[in-house]
């Protein structure tokens, strides 16, 4: 770091004890819009550090508070990075972040009234302070908007950290982290506390690995390969072709006009397509697989002579295929052909919610293949449920959907670009519509570029890729940066939190969650199973039974 002109000047005698609030810390050394420069008394911070006050004793160090007085107001600023003044070694420069400010109390000098944003900067030279435990306090003190506390700022032992809910569902939210960290058991703590606010909410989560069941088995609805039910002719042309049409290149478009054709044929047989007066190939109207199968045939058999009849057999085979295999029996079963949509919309939109306003959705017993589909089926029926009931009572959905980078990558090539598409417009236009997303990701540098900005509240656990960290720091505020730096040193459980969902920056020891409440998540113990042993006939029995059987 450039030394500043004066830096070395610095001393005791500049340092002269006001009434109200002892010997400065240090004082301003450059002024540049939303970050600047200070310089710290090393004697003086080494004197704080064994103050009894835990944030009094930080004052100083990278991520810590500092406050500076202008007229009747304290502007409060967040230390990034510091380096040792090289012509005066009892001096340090740190560069700084604004981070608000708020009005002086009369009486006892202390910070209150405090809001996020700079309205009046102050001068080189002006003295800054540290701040204390009551000042963070007042400084994190949640307003009257309806929030939920997730746990304890940093460095504080009792501040409690404040999400304000509207703002994040308003926005949209990520929750970011490698794995190992705690994020699953942090999902789980923020939308516990949600739901305990508002039990009559209504909650979507896509769960790919079967870990959020237990955590809400008893204030959520669970749903997986065997009670999910979810009707095929739900889908859209574009899902219809993701499952049905194998081909690739120009082959696949015309495998594609085939099967629409076919498709809106199938569709108008059903009675209720009578009543409606523009059927077209996505209108979610029921009809029969062997309706579409006998489509094809006669298709097929009207063909002139020289014209390939290989593009009807494809999908005619892989329609038959899918409709005799038993791992698609939760889509495709023969039983899903009556007009289930209002019970279906019913349950997985939690509408009412009666007490349990979270659905899981479990696709982890899915076969692989269909997981993206089926994920693109349900964010789609969140968008349209909500673009079609514009004219109704409002009932906002929040879609959470963990794993995100599976189904948002950054590439536009390959399969599984239909649910892509989907999230994309939501996480874009979906806060006009109601519709709130969160993602939950441990690779943030695989998300399509974008949709992680279009996030208001980013939640950040400890990242150890660089490209990761890179990732979010370019989505991040400005006046986050300073806290950004301490992403890769966070410990388990604590995390980064910026943006809409909270006044200012924050870093936070995310609270316990009780037993019953986590998801099971677990790391194995190997010290401990591995000392354990018999049964070993019975598990390898019921395990096998299972597999053949694909869990049902």
């Amino acid at each position: 770091m450039t030394h500043m002109p004066g830096a070395s000047e610095f001393s005791g005698a500049r340092t002269i004890a006001r009434a109200d609030l002892g010997v400065p810390l240090g004082m301003v050394l450059q002024i540049a819009g939303s970050s600047s420069q200070v310089i710290i008394d090393a004697a003086r911070q080494k004197t704080l550090s064994l103050d009894t006050d835990n944030c009094i004793a930080m004052a100083g160090q990278v991520g810590s508070q500092v406050k500076m007085r202008i007229g009747h107001s304290w502007l409060v600023a967040s230390i990034r990075s510091m380096a040792l003044d090289r012509e005066d070694m009892s001096s340090i420069i740190a560069d700084v972040d604004f981070l608000g400010e708020g009005e002086e109390e009369p009486l006892t000098g202390r910070i209150h009234k405090f809001r996020r944003g700079v309205t009046r900067y102050p001068a080189p030279s002006a003295e800054i302070h540290p701040v204390s435990s009551q000042d963070m306090r007042e400084i994190y003190a949640a307003d009257n908007r309806p929030h939920v506390q997730i746990g304890t700022v940093y460095p504080t032992r009792d501040t409690r950290a404040a999400l304000y809910v509207d703002s994040m569902l308003g926005k949209h939210f990520a929750l970011l982290g490698s794995t190992g960290t705690g994020k699953s058991t942090s999902a789980a703590l923020i939308l516990h506390r949600i739901c305990d606010l508002s039990p009559q909410g209504h909650i979507v989560m896509i769960d790919p690995h079967g870990e959020y069941g237990a955590a809400f088995s008893k204030n959520g609805a669970i749903y997986d390969v065997n009670n999910l039910a979810l009707p095929y002719w739900l889908m859209n042309l574009d899902e219809h072709c993701e499952v049905f049409v194998t081909s690739e290149g120009a082959d696949r478009t015309v495998d594609r006009d085939i099967l629409a054709k076919c498709l809106l044929a199938a569709r108008s047989k059903n009675r209720l397509a009578e009543s409606i007066g523009r059927l077209t190939v996505d209108s979610p109207i029921p009809y029969l697989l062997s309706d579409l199968t006998t489509t094809l045939q006669n298709e097929m058999g009207r063909l002139e002579k020289g014209t390939g009849s290989l593009p009807y057999m494809r999908l005619k085979t892989k329609i038959d295929e899918i409709k005799a295999d038993p791992r698609y029996s939760f889509m495709f079963s023969g039983m899903l052909v009556a007009d289930s949509m209002h019970a279906f919309l019913a349950k997985i939109f939690r509408l009412p919610s009666d007490g349990k306003p979270i659905s899981i959705i479990d696709v982890s017993a899915m076969p692989s293949d269909i997981t993206a589909t089926v994920v693109s089926v349900l964010s789609r029926l969140v968008f349209d449920y909500a673009i079609w009931a514009r004219n109704e009572p409002q009932r906002p959905i929040l879609l959470v959907c963990e794993e995100a980078h599976r189904y948002i990558p950054s590439s536009t090539t390959g399969s599984g670009q239909a649910v892509r598409k989907i999230l994309e417009r939501i996480a874009k236009e979906g806060r006009k519509y109601g519709i709130s997303l969160g993602l939950i990701t441990q690779r943030p540098s695989d998300l399509a570029e974008g949709v992680l900005s279009q996030c208001g509240t980013i939640i950040s656990m400890r990242l150890n890729n660089d490209r990761d960290q890179a990732f979010v720091k370019a989505a991040m505020p400005e006046g986050a940066r300073g806290f950004l730096d301490s992403i890769p040193a966070l410990r388990n459980r604590e995390a980064i939190i910026c943006g809409e969902g909270v006044a200012i920056p924050i870093r936070v020891s995310l609270d316990n969650l009780e037993e019953e409440r986590r998801p099971a998540s677990g790391d194995p113990s190997f010290t401990e199973l591995w000392r354990e042993a018999g049964g070993e006939h019975d598990i390898l029995e019921r395990t096998i039974t299972r597999w053949r059987n694909q869990g049902r």
